[in-house]
């Protein structure tokens, strides 16, 4: 979804991504006219914050990064959080937008709620986007365009996956939670977002779901995505039960004015731009 305004800044070259959960923040920033990221962080908090906390984090990184003081001719803000569902477009009413979320989400009647159309696979994100962050956002910015994180790992690996049948799973790994993605024949079989503490409660959800998917560990492929690498706890337990796994890669050609460690870190990030 697009806010926008009638101001008007003058052209950078620049466009700026961010991620905002609350747990973390991470940004990136693209110098369009050579299709180069110059600037790639990401800030992992202590503990879980709410969504005052994470207002005053927000504003603490504007302050303290320089890179994020400049101008910006296109501001995208990708908002993380487990407040969402997928509804198939051909079923979706706008005004029943709530119902559909309350099923499976603790919603609160002032609770700000849209929704993003996800084109490749026919279906409607509805979502409770952080307002507040929104409002900063417009103040510093004005016109800026923001998805929920679904939105954007759903289109990026089904542009992935465009010419493939086989059925994968793409888990997306964050800090305390992760992203199930599973994808047949270019198609969404399932989407959904789990947290963990422990690798036994990460393997569990994700062994879990294959199962009530009907896909069986010793044979359909399993992709890992984020914040995960071979030498994780986690990467070693899935490996235990799962016969095949590989890490993915950016659906992009942007190139970065800086080496990064994991060609899949970052992957929402990187892919909303």
């Amino acid at each position: 979804m697009a806010i926008t305004n009638k101001s008007f800044n003058k052209l950078t070259n620049q466009e700026l991504s961010i991620q905002i959960s609350l747990n973390g923040l991470s940004f990136c920033i693209i110098q369009k006219s050579i299709q180069t990221i110059t600037t790639l962080k990401q800030v992992e908090f202590e503990k879980k914050l709410n969504p005052f906390e994470l207002l005053n984090k927000l504003e603490e990184l504007f302050n303290t990064e320089k890179a994020l003081q400049g101008g910006f001719d296109k501001v995208i803000v990708i908002h993380d959080n487990e407040l969402s569902t997928i509804v198939p477009k051909a079923l979706f009413k706008e005004e029943a937008i709530a119902d559909y979320l309350k099923f499976n989400s603790k919603i609160l009647k002032s609770d700000y709620i849209t929704y993003d159309e996800v084109e490749l696979s026919d279906s409607v994100c509805i979502y409770v986007p952080y307002i507040n962050i929104n409002n900063y956002l417009y103040d510093r910015f004005g016109s800026f365009t923001f998805k929920h994180i679904s939105t954007v790992l759903i289109n990026s690996i089904l542009q992935l996956e465009k010419n493939s049948e086989e059925p994968k799973v793409y888990i997306n790994v964050k800090k305390n939670s992760f992203e199930f993605v599973a994808v047949k024949n270019a198609q969404l079989l399932f989407y959904n977002t789990f947290e963990y503490i422990t690798k036994e409660d990460f393997i569990y959800y994700i062994l879990f779901t294959a199962e009530q998917l009907n896909l069986n560990p010793e044979v359909f492929n399993l992709v890992f995505t984020g914040n995960i690498n071979k030498q994780d706890e986690f990467y070693k337990i899935a490996y235990r039960y799962i016969r095949h796994i590989t890490f993915g890669h950016r659906n992009n050609t942007n190139n970065f004015s800086e080496p990064v460690k994991y060609s899949y870190s970052n992957f929402a990030l990187t892919n909303s731009l």
